[in-house]
């Protein structure tokens, strides 16, 4: 049979031909990949599609730069919700349509306009100028060449045209701007009178009764989530220090002596000097003409001290201190030519030196301030070089066993105990740790994670990911070593798998207990505020007993007063002041009088950029209109496919 295959190749292809064209008839070619890829159309629209493959890369690409940009910190369970699958999808048809639109209407933009847009990004400038070199490197660092990255720049500008038009030409009429303006500064003098929940709450009992009813109508809410215990190793600063060799007397001296610059400041004076040059190639009698020049002089200084300045403004050759009076300032022991040092260092405060010869001819130097080395001795700093150099030596054991931790980890893969015992670390236990958040300790029998010191670590998103992967969760196997920090890395292991479940009654009486607290009392806080309530709105005399100060509100500036207050103090009708009305609140109940109302003002200073934001905000409400026209005439359609990847379906059968 092969060899007639082989012999009649023309035969077999216009055989196979004949097979396969009806298939494309049928189901065209793009359905046709699809079959042969087993990848199905999600959503159609024109003549086009998106593929449950798309979809599924464009939740890799965000989960991805996520990851990316938060460095391994970002949770995926937060992006595995049917709203945030939803959201993609609606973002990559809102593309699609953008890019079949603009396909069809032939959208495009000049190379001039290309060119601007690009010389314009930050990133590609220097000192606020486009450079080509600085181009090229960010292309080459991002592994693009410069024709991939001006096409998808043109397309994207090509985008940017189709609805572009529509979002910056919005404009909101003056008049309904001011009308706003006046509407945000409108103010209303109120005072506030609270009738808390929890003074109540001292006056409620609860039974055994009332609980086991809230307990049968409400147990649904209390199911907790597929939860596990782990146990974990804990590498940090505190782990590698503990139990280091002890460091000798010789050691911490001989570490003193090499950072002596941090424990010492040393010995400086405050000269000033007169110079006295030898010419380049001088002679030996012009060296000593100069020499007996400068002791002459220091001669003079020495007599008189106080006459130094007037001495070096008058004979210094250095011309560059000689009009300040010779001064050179602070000089640090160890910054000077030895031969210079010795003799500055050794005068004292007042004392001026005899004539010494240094870099360009002779000095005479007068100390004007003198201070002596000073700082701690090693007996003084002995406990910071001590702590010093257990820093560094734990810092070298922490990197050696973090190496060790790693390996010991892979090469006993089903128990933490070797790492421990050859480390020295405890194997810590913790309970309640969920997929998204740790279990509250009242929701936890023992060992709640929420309470343990380490809770923020096991808390870490990278932690509960690794503890929920197949391999950790279901062949209960050690995770690898996951890096929190620099100086802080852990392995975990699984013990014991929870699965969800509601918990018993007693688990939880004293939290509905609470609840039930908690509910009557802003009942009976609620009941107390509606009655004063009534009483307040046949009063319309003197301010009652129990309101506060004044206090001018407005909308655009509240005074921190909550959002359901500002908004029963502006619901409220004020035709006849002063006017009452209540608030019912998470913490009790709020009675609220308003005394006084003044019109707002459309200039106000705090409007300034109203305009602005009302444009962009009718700009982005009609970009979104024009939008569901074009989505419409595109005639997008969902097909049953999508449902099950907005609910994962679609994972759980791959």
């Amino acid at each position: 049979m092969f060899d007639f295959i082989r012999t009649h190749q023309r035969l077999m292809q216009l055989v196979l031909l004949v097979l396969i064209l009806p298939s494309f008839v049928l189901i065209g070619v793009s359905g046709y990949t699809n079959y042969v890829t087993g990848d199905h159309d999600i959503v159609t629209l024109g003549d086009t599609s998106i593929t449950q493959q798309e979809f599924d890369q464009a939740r890799s690409n965000q989960l991805q730069q996520l990851q990316q940009s938060s460095q391994g910190a970002f949770d995926p369970s937060v992006l595995d919700t049917p709203a945030a699958r939803s959201a993609l999808l609606e973002s990559l048809i809102n593309r699609r349509v953008l890019v079949e639109t603009a396909a069809k209407e032939r959208f495009s933009v000049s190379d001039t306009v290309l060119r601007q847009t690009i010389a314009a990004m930050p990133q590609l400038q220097v000192d606020g100028q486009f450079s080509p070199e600085r181009y090229n490197d960010v292309l080459t660092s991002a592994g693009l060449d410069t024709r991939d990255f001006e096409q998808g720049q043109r397309g994207e500008l090509a985008l940017g045209r189709v609805l572009g038009p529509v979002t910056y030409t919005a404009s909101v009429p003056s008049v309904v701007a001011d009308k706003l303006g006046l509407a945000l500064t409108e103010q209303r003098t109120v005072r506030l009178l609270a009738y808390p929940a929890a003074e109540h709450e001292k006056d409620i009992q609860i039974s055994d009764a009332d609980i086991q009813a809230w307990y049968d109508k409400n147990k649904q809410s209390l199911e907790l989530p597929e939860q596990v215990s782990a146990d974990y190793l804990l590498l940090n600063e505190a782990a590698a220090m503990a139990n280091l060799p002890q460091i000798s007397d010789e050691e911490l001296r001989k570490y003193y002596e090499q950072n002596k610059a941090r424990y010492v400041q040393p010995a400086r004076v405050n000269v000033s000097h007169i110079q006295i040059n030898i010419p380049s190639g001088a002679s030996e009698a012009q060296r000593n003409e100069a020499l007996a020049k400068a002791q002459d002089l220091a001669k003079q200084a020495q007599a008189d001290a106080a006459s130094f300045a007037e001495l070096a403004q008058n004979e210094s050759q250095d011309a560059g201190t000689a009009k300040e009076g010779g001064k050179l300032g602070w000089i640090t022991q160890g910054a000077w030519p030895a031969q210079l040092e010795q003799t500055v260092f050794a005068l004292k405060a007042g004392e001026v030196s005899a004539a010494v010869e240094g870099p360009g001819g002779y000095h005479i130097f007068l100390a004007n301030e003198v201070q002596p080395e000073k700082g701690e001795s090693f007996e003084e700093a002995k406990d910071k070089v001590q702590t010093e150099v257990s820093r560094q030596v734990g810092a070298d054991r922490y990197a050696d066993m973090a190496t060790k931790l790693t390996s010991l980890v892979y090469d006993n893969p089903t128990s933490l105990q070797p790492a421990a015992d050859e480390l020295g670390l405890k194997i810590k236990t913790a309970a309640g740790i969920a997929r998204d958040r740790l279990l509250a300790s009242n929701e936890v029998t023992a060992n709640a994670a929420s309470a343990s010191e380490d809770a923020s670590l096991l808390d870490d998103v990278r932690v509960r990911r690794i503890l929920f992967s197949p391999a950790v969760l279901n062949e209960k196997q050690n995770s690898g070593v996951i890096e929190i920090s620099p100086d802080t890395m852990v392995v975990v292991r699984v013990a014991n798998l929870t699965p969800a479940h509601i918990p018993e009654l007693a688990q939880v009486s004293d939290y509905i207990r609470e609840q039930l607290k908690a509910e009557k009392a802003l009942l009976a806080a609620e009941q107390a505020g509606q009655a004063a309530l009534a009483s307040f709105s046949n009063d319309a005399g003197e301010v009652p007993e129990g309101f506060g100060t004044p206090l001018e509100v407005s909308r655009i500036d509240p005074q921190g007063l909550d959002k359901s207050i500002t908004d029963a103090v502006f619901a409220a009708s004020v035709a006849d002041l002063p006017v009452y009305t209540g608030v019912k609140g998470p913490q009790g109940y709020v009675v609220v009088r308003i005394e006084d109302v003044q019109p707002g003002e459309s200039d106000h200073a705090m409007l300034a950029g109203l305009p602005v934001q009302l444009n962009q905000a009718w700009g982005q409400a009609e970009e979104q209109a024009v939008l569901q026209a074009m989505r419409a005439q595109a005639n997008v359609t969902l097909l049953p496919e999508a449902q099950q990847a907005l609910t994962g379906q679609d994972d759980a059968q791959n």
